[in-house]
């Protein structure tokens, strides 16, 4: 008999935190449950921690090479079996009931794909909350494409619905064919899920807390490289090409590409300035005025510490 889900977690160099990923997608209550895990070609015991648990409850699959996040997940759908499709990282874990409440919503209203509210948790400090007021998600108890975009625009102070994790009912990835983009490093998840509400996939959201987001302390984010926006850039354009959007959704795709670019553009002028290249920051800067706007985001304010260091006669510590 198949089972009511399947865990896909793509891990690397995870030894630190798989088991407790892996126990609590076991955990889940009143579904049935089996775990695929994919070794992303760790230098650690990642694949030996994994293999440790029972061979019918938690597959385990060592990749020969890196592909990657997406490259993973994609390696995972291949092996699920399960009527629904949850991704869970490596670094997180989900709470009891939370694959019993979203299941149970996306049936009743007849969805393919469900999300939830996520909590952080500062695993140095012990403290945990709620990414997203209840009250927000109560009022979007049906996620659209064109909401889903708006709230994925570079440097604008919307809620980020990209955190996340949603659900999806495998026989809809089957059907229309869906994987993961294994050419993004940054931003795959976002692509995978405007992916599949192009398709028409219908997105409930379930507004109790059901993930839960693990931050380690002194963990340090991956930086926002220029390739990695370049890269985003390149998959929208192909993401464009592949789907025809409403009116709304096409509006929100206008918006978050204008901010990709000027994202871009904020890079090259880092670079630049890292490059001690003043003529090329400056026609950088002609070229796109806009992305100096963001001049007060924190990445702009260590730039505007970078270029005081560089100026001649300045040191470091007089840059403050």
């Amino acid at each position: 008999m198949l089972p009511d889900v399947s865990f896909v977690i793509a891990a690397y160099n995870a030894e630190s935190s798989v088991a407790r990923a892996i126990e609590s997608a076991l955990g889940q209550r009143d579904v049935s449950v089996e775990v695929v895990v994919v070794d992303d070609h760790s230098s650690d015991r990642t694949v030996e921690i994994a293999r440790a648990f029972p061979p019918e409850l938690v597959k385990v699959i060592a990749l020969g090479q890196n592909r990657g996040p997406g490259g993973a997940r994609n390696a995972g759908l291949e092996a699920a079996r399960g009527r629904w499709i949850a991704v869970l990282d490596s670094d997180d874990t989900v709470h009891p009931q939370r694959l019993l409440r979203m299941i149970t919503r996306a049936e009743t209203h007849g969805a393919r794909i469900a999300v939830d509210n996520l909590e952080v948790v500062r695993d140095g400090a012990g403290t945990r909350e709620a990414m997203f007021e209840a009250k927000l998600l109560e009022a979007h108890s049906e996620l659209t494409l064109a909401d889903f975009i708006a709230a994925n625009i570079m440097f604008e102070s919307t809620f980020s619905f990209g955190y996340m994790k949603p659900i999806f009912e495998r026989s809809f990835l089957e059907q229309h064919q869906l994987r993961y983009d294994e050419t993004l490093r940054i931003g795959e998840d976002y692509i995978f899920l405007a992916s599949a509400m192009a398709k028409g996939g219908r997105c409930v959201v379930e507004p109790g807390v059901g993930y839960a987001y693990h931050i380690r302390e002194g963990s340090i984010s991956r930086v926002l490289e220029l390739r990695h926006v370049e890269a985003m850039l390149g998959a929208d354009a192909t993401f464009l090409e592949q789907h025809r959007l409403d009116p709304r959704a096409a509006a929100a795709q206008t918006r978050r590409t204008r901010s990709l670019r000027q994202a871009a553009s904020f890079l090259k002028l880092v670079q630049h300035l890292k490059a001690r290249a003043p003529v090329d920051a400056a026609i950088t800067a002609l070229r796109d005025p806009a992305a100096l706007r963001h001049l007060g985001m924190p990445i702009a304010a260590r730039l505007r510490r970078l270029a005081a260091i560089l100026q001649p006669g300045r040191t470091p510590s007089e840059a403050g």
